[in-house]
């Protein structure tokens, strides 16, 4: 598999052992998976099915942000006991994932679970030297990571904006560097908190990612994913965190980020609220094989907005290739088989696999219009019986469909039938 790489802004070839590592930062559960969410962790589905056709064995870690602020402001705004909030999103999440199709991780791993690992990784950095408190606080000196910058290539003045925008604290007084960031938060008044070598309180963002990685993979990961909106400072501040504790790099052999999805014109947040949420379009009856599909037509590394329009699109695609595997025999599949194969490990081009099926289907349709004029009607083409064509066409178009695109061709059934 050829893959883009953050880091070194260029699509490389992905030199996995026979076991692929993956580490895909997940949700902080405090609002519902929305459409963003989900074409971020489509593009890791799509790199396990690919790796595993491959003759991979996949481990995936994927964590839950399940202490942060946020999760906190919410509770507290909505009168929720922080933990019950945690727990109802996670479920939600996992049912939005589990109904697209997602394969699940091999390990799904919460900040709160894994704070004995996270202090063992902080101990580790404070006898690095590479830790240092203010007040109570206990922060990482990027001075201590030589190769700090080199995932997301800002200049200093994009760095010091960027981390004031996502979570950072660049106007510290006391701080050794504004860019340094936070590693073990001291209890505030109100917050939960957990016992330490440095004191009671929570760790920091881009620790628990660290520690959770190394702990469940060890070594080096072969793919660090999650949005673009986490190149800097999380993935940047992770990969010291890990490097610097280690004594050894890279962390990761490959950074891939998934592009944003936009909505009205900007991009899905939930501080703007502009969202368009999986929960609700499952409510609503929504064919999610056409959902999944209307993901997948777009490039993983191509910003996009999301219509009403693409899910009818997506709806006319999926209807077309539902009857052209319903029908008894078709034009020869191998080939088709090859070209999903070929677009996929090519930086996980998911509409150019489209378009290959669609390729078949057209013709699979048009055979059958010719030979009878409807479903029933036997193509001419590949009919020897050959291993591929012929009956056997349809069904293996259907397996590819759903092994390598995660799409289920089988018809939707009525609610309760």
């Amino acid at each position: 598999m050829r893959i883009f790489d953050t880091a070194t802004s260029s699509v490389r070839l992905l030199d996995s052992a026979p076991t692929a590592r993956l580490y895909v930062c997940g949700i902080t559960p405090y609002d519902a998976t929305h459409l963003g969410h989900a074409f971020t962790y489509l593009t890791y589905d799509l790199a396990q099915r690919v790796l595993r056709d491959a003759g991979h064995t996949v481990l995936y870690v994927q964590n839950v942000t399940d202490v942060d602020d946020p999760l906190l402001e919410r509770a507290d705004r909505d009168g929720l006991d922080w933990r019950d909030l945690a727990n109802r999103e996670i479920e939600l999440f996992r049912e939005d994932m589990t109904a697209l199709r997602m394969l699940p991780p091999a390990s799904y791993v919460g900040v709160v679970e894994a704070i004995p690992m996270i202090v063992e990784m902080v101990a580790e950095l404070v006898d690095r030297g590479a830790a240092y408190q203010v007040d109570d606080d206990l922060y990482f000196s990027v001075a201590a990571a030589p190769a700090f910058g080199d995932i997301s290539h800002l200049s200093r003045a994009e760095m010091l904006a960027i981390c004031a925008e996502r979570g950072g604290d660049p106007g510290r007084a006391g701080k050794k560097d504004p860019l340094d960031p936070l590693l073990w938060r001291a209890q505030r008044p109100g917050e939960p908190s957990w016992p330490s070598p440095f004191g009671p309180g929570r760790p920091g963002w881009h620790i628990e990612c660290s520690a959770i990685a190394r702990h469940h993979l060890g070594g080096v990961v072969d793919i660090q994913g999650g949005g673009t909106d986490l190149t800097f400072p999380h993935h940047e501040c992770s990969a010291a965190h890990a490097e610097v504790a280690a004594g050894t790099r890279p962390f990761a052999r490959s950074y891939v980020h998934t592009a944003m999805v936009s909505l009205d014109g900007h991009k899905m947040s939930k501080s703007r609220g502009n969202l368009e949420f999986v929960s609700r379009l499952r409510r609503a009856g929504t064919d999610l094989a056409a959902l999944r599909l209307a993901l997948l037509d777009h490039r993983h590394t191509d910003d996009w907005e999301w219509t009403a329009g693409l899910l009818s699109d997506a709806v006319t695609r999926v209807e077309r290739w539902r009857a052209a595997v319903a029908l008894p025999a078709g034009p020869d599949a191998t080939k088709v088989l090859a070209a999903v194969r070929e677009r996929l490990a090519d930086d996980l081009d998911a509409p150019g696999a489209l378009a290959a099926v669609d390729v078949w289907v057209d013709a699979a349709l048009a055979d059958a219009g010719a030979a009878g004029g409807g479903p029933t009607g036997a193509s001419p083409r590949g009919s020897d019986g050959a291993a591929g064509a012929g009956g056997e066409a349809p069904a293996l178009v259907s397996r590819l469909v759903d092994t390598l695109l995660g799409v289920d061709l089988e018809p939707v059934r009525p609610r309760g039938s």
